[in-house]
């Protein structure tokens, strides 16, 4: 069994495949392995709507299945903000340093237990006739701290503070930020479903 992931990072195939791993026969592979590169423009407003898009076109053109993720961090203050603009919080080609610096610029003078947030992850597989075969919906709740810590992670991380640690994210490393993670308690969902699949 055959599938697409709509990347062409090598780490996230590298954590797809440690996530899927249960799944006998799966080959996954990334869109390096395509003759051109597929862009897709994600402006849908959710993240399962941005994910069924990426995988959508993808698959159609690839010919082969196609699993997709779109992922974001909703803060409660800030009535779900950043949510699906969370890579773009600050501006189109913004960086990690003045995404976080905008959220805390936002949630200036919000107390501590009103700083409620969490990463949220949609996981979407459709094949090449535009069927969904899959999805999956994880997520990891926690609240935004007052200043960056850590130096694991990207994006949010070092911001973040998972339910039931006093560590950031980007403090507590991977080996339990994979535990814990929106897109490892997604991809946990996935990993039944696929068993039961069978692509061509």
């Amino acid at each position: 069994m055959r599938i697409l992931i709509a990347t062409m990072n090598r780490g996230k195939l590298r954590e797809y495949e440690r996530l899927l791993a249960e799944v006998p026969g799966l080959e996954l592979e990334t869109m390096a392995a395509l003759p051109e590169p597929i862009e897709v423009v994600e402006d849908r407003d959710t993240f399962y709507g941005n994910a069924r898009k990426k995988a959508t076109e993808i698959a159609t053109v690839a010919g082969m299945p196609c699993l997709a993720d779109d992922s974001g961090l909703e803060v409660d203050a800030l009535g779900g903000r950043p949510g699906v603009y969370s890579a773009r919080y600050a501006g189109e080609g913004s960086t990690d340093s003045e995404n976080n610096a905008k959220l805390l610029d936002a949630l200036s003078g919000v107390a501590d237990d009103e700083r409620t947030a969490r990463f949220q992850c949609a996981i979407v597989i459709i094949d090449q006739s535009g069927r969904e075969l899959a999805i999956a919906e994880g997520a990891c709740e926690g609240r935004i701290g007052s200043e960056s810590r850590g130096s694991h992670g990207f994006g949010y991380d070092p911001l973040f503070v998972p339910a039931g640690y006093a560590q950031t994210m980007a403090e507590l490393g991977p080996e339990t930020k994979n535990q814990i993670s929106h897109r490892a308690k997604a991809a946990a969902k996935l990993v039944p479903i696929l068993r039961e699949l069978r692509i061509p």
